[in-house]
């Protein structure tokens, strides 16, 4: 890169952005506020050791967590750096699989192996524990999965992982069973790669040489597992003096419950001597008054290491807080906001609603649509998660790995051979190997199928299914062409396996969309040569999708988002309305000490959303488990609500230390609801008694009373239908018009 070009992109960053891309020497924490442009620095700082310092872009390891932040990581260094290509740009799982994949060996694994996910290790824990249920089956694959973050083994200490289970014992089963077949699962892709530099030195010793310097961003995100693998990689403990600087924000800090760990970044600077730490604060998302009221939320916290966010746009509007009566007050007050802003000229797609739970959707999802407000749901069910995708994935999995017993059971009797599980089990049985160490293997399982229905240990149908199953699997294999792309092959496997007439069968309507589906998977596979090593790298692309990253839904259309706050991380909108602002609906209920600091960074990362306009609505009832209760206000409001212009009236309550839901007829538990007022005063003026009305869905009436209810001004009106309705008219303004 020409001096010139470089200094053209350096131009560009602010003062604390500069510092920390020509930083050099000792680990570098850069903390990164929200919107602060943390990819920008990250991307420029490879871009500079490249081009400037001349580091050889062999020897760069950048990590990140998402498949989509890794390939705009890459994509922008390599636009500043031509060069930047040759760096080593990936998630973590993938730098895992290509560590394993590289010394498969030493880790005990096959070469070609495939990654589990949750649902294949919960189908081989039943295997192996056939007393357990499904649910019973998943639990103890997500524990494993826990204790695999921790970076534990079925032989250590695994208190720290609450269980009903004999843990220990169902987590050796299960790796034995897993080891036996040469696959991994996800967390192995992080763990494995640890042990095997902890138990071979000299493996240790050339990754230390090869990567001179080690990146990480979004480190927050971070679990053990992943920390102590920077720490293998790094050599820091070894003395080795790579280059290493994490990218993160404490205060975004949300994801706990998939592992992720604070207490990485919070410790970085002991854990790594001679830590220097800069500060990204200029942000350039949102207005002051926006930024104001997210400090005011996580100054709160205490486990933080603190920065305060400049904001660059300036001044902008107050954000609202809004006290409704309930949940359907609510929903009207959003969809109120969202259709007066499309009409003076917005956006349906600058609005997005968010919400702690999914539940809370159902809502909002049934207003739009008789509202005609389009919208989209993020968090459907994701591609590689549906039947017909995995079933054609298995088959794939299985001519890579002829051991992958997940893969094997999936497909071997779908569509119908007559190969149930005793059949099944018969064939494990004989493929079955004891070592002379007294471990386990396996052989090919399409072989063993073979010998079975050779030596005549199966009925004739099965017999017959056995035959025609091996002869296709034959057939498939001899279908490999390095002159053909692997669309070939797999479009190919869709036919001969019977899975097209399978999915088709199964419903007509339904099978329509599946046949759809696999169309796409094939179309997806068109850059990949027809071989088993071209479907290796099909396949670990496709298992490395699939681990747990941020999905937003690209639909093309103008349309308000709903979504969870943990699924905005890392989105921005123009008008944010964050929802359900209650005890025990957010902040969830028992949440104390470090659970309720990551409740409030969560309501951090919501707030830091929203570019221009931020709404916040807390309900004095709510609809939860099937029974109407009072509410008591989000402690989150008690400790920001002097950032908001407030609408409506927050309820009267004699709050204390504890929190949570009241009965019906008390308010939060701790005190009595306010009583009702006698008049509306200005209100009950402009909606007095006798005054006609038009509304957008019923016509035209008048109101035939008015009164309050609780801190509500309600007005019942008669409908020249002969329907009799009651409104808040101060959030129907638009639907509900007087008559003069």
């Amino acid at each position: 890169m020409a001096d010139e070009k470089l200094e053209q992109y350096l131009s560009v960053l602010n003062d604390q952005q500069r510092q920390a891309v020509v930083h050099e020497g000792s680990p570098l924490l850069i903390l990164a506020g929200a919107g602060s442009g943390k990819t920008r620095v990250i991307t420029t700082k490879i871009a500079y050791l490249i081009g400037q310092k001349e580091v050889n872009p062999y020897s760069i390891l950048s990590v990140t967590f998402t498949k989509k932040a890794a390939n705009e990581m890459r994509e922008r260094a390599v636009r500043m750096e031509p060069l930047a290509e040759r760096a080593q740009i990936r998630t973590f799982h993938s730098f895992g699989s290509w560590f394993l994949r590289k010394y498969y060996e030493e880790a005990g694994v096959e070469q070609s192996f495939t990654v589990y996910d949750d649902e294949d290790m919960a189908i081989l824990i039943r295997k192996i524990e056939p007393a357990l249920t499904q649910k019973e089956a998943r639990l103890a694959a997500h524990q494993i999965a826990l204790a695999k973050d921790y970076c534990l083994g079925p032989k250590d200490d695994l208190a720290i992982i609450a269980s009903e289970f004999d843990l220990p014992d169902i987590y050796a089963k299960y790796e034995e069973r897993l080891r036996s077949t040469g696959n991994v699962d996800f967390g192995d892709l992080i763990m494995m790669p640890v042990t095997v530099m902890e138990e071979t030195p000299q493996i240790a010793a050339q990754i230390h040489t090869r990567f001179n310097v080690i990146m990480v961003d979004e480190y927050q995100d971070s679990n053990i597992a992943q920390y102590k693998l920077l720490q293998k990689i790094s050599g820091v403990e070894e003395g080795y003096q790579n280059y290493v600087c994490v990218v993160g924000d404490d205060d975004q800090s949300i994801y706990k419950f998939r592992g992720a760990e604070v207490q990485n970044i919070l410790t970085f600077s002991s854990k790594f001597p001679g830590t220097q730490i800069i500060r990204l604060e200029r942000n350039y998302r949102s207005t002051s008054e926006i930024l104001a009221a997210a400090s005011l939320v996580v100054n709160k916290n205490s486990g933080r290491l603190g920065k305060t966010l400049i904001a660059d746009r300036g001044e902008g509007g107050f954000p609202v807080l809004a006290y409704l009566p309930d949940q359907n007050a609510e929903v009207t007050f959003c969809s109120d906001l969202i259709q007066k802003s499309v009409d003076k000229g917005g956006k349906y797609s600058d609005w997005a609603i968010l919400y702690r739970t999914n539940a809370q959707s159902l809502g909002f999802e049934k207003d739009f649509l008789h509202k005609h407000i389009p919208y989209v749901v993020v968090g459907s069910l994701k591609f590689y998660e549906r039947e017909e995708i995995k079933d054609a994935l298995s088959y794939l999995a299985l001519c890579a790995n002829p051991k992958d017993e997940i893969a094997f059971r999936r497909v071997i009797n779908k569509p119908s051979r007559g190969l149930g599980e005793k059949t099944q089990d018969k064939i494990f049985d004989m493929a079955r190997i004891t070592l002379e160490d007294g471990q386990t293997s396996y052989k090919s399982l399409i072989e063993s199928l073979e010998a079975l229905q050779t030596a005549g240990g199966l009925s004739k149908k099965a017999s017959e299914g056995a035959e025609a199953f091996v002869k296709m699997y034959k057939e498939l294999l001899a279908a490999f062409d390095k002159s053909k792309k692997l669309s070939d092959f797999i479009e190919k496997l869709i036919k001969t396996s019977g899975l097209d007439e399978y999915h088709k069968a199964s419903d007509e309507v339904e099978g329509t969309q599946r046949l759809q589906n696999l169309q796409e998977l094939v179309n997806s596979a068109v850059p990949y040569e027809c071989s088993v090593e071209g479907l290796v790298a099909f396949l670990d692309a496709i298992n490395l999708d699939r681990a747990l990253e941020l999905q937003s839904e690209e639909t093309g259309e103008d349309c308000v988002t709903l979504i969870t706050l943990h699924n905005t991380k890392g989105l921005e909108y123009n008008k944010v309305v964050i929802t359900g602002l209650e005890q025990g609906v957010f902040p969830r209920e028992n949440k104390v000490r470090a659970d309720l600091e990551e409740e409030r960074r969560l309501f951090y990362v919501g707030i830091t959303r929203a570019r221009d306009e931020l709404y916040v609505t807390s309900t004095a009832q709510r609809v939860l488990y099937g029974h109407t209760q009072y509410m008591t206000p989000s402690v989150f409001l008690n400790e920001s609500e002097e950032a908001f212009k407030i609408v409506g009236q927050k309820p009267r309550a004699q709050f204390s230390s504890s929190w949570g839901y009241g009965k019906a007829g008390t308010y939060g538990g701790y005190g009595a609801y306010p009583a009702p007022k006698s008049s509306g005063g200005e209100l009950a003026e402009k909606w007095a008694k006798g005054t006609k009305l038009y509304h957008d869905d019923y016509g035209y009436g008048v109101i035939v009373s008015n009164r309050m209810n609780g801190n509500e001004f309600l007005i019942e009106v008669q409908f020249e239908t002969g329907n009799k309705k009651t409104f808040i008219p101060q959030y129907q303004s638009k639907s509900l018009q007087i008559i003069k």
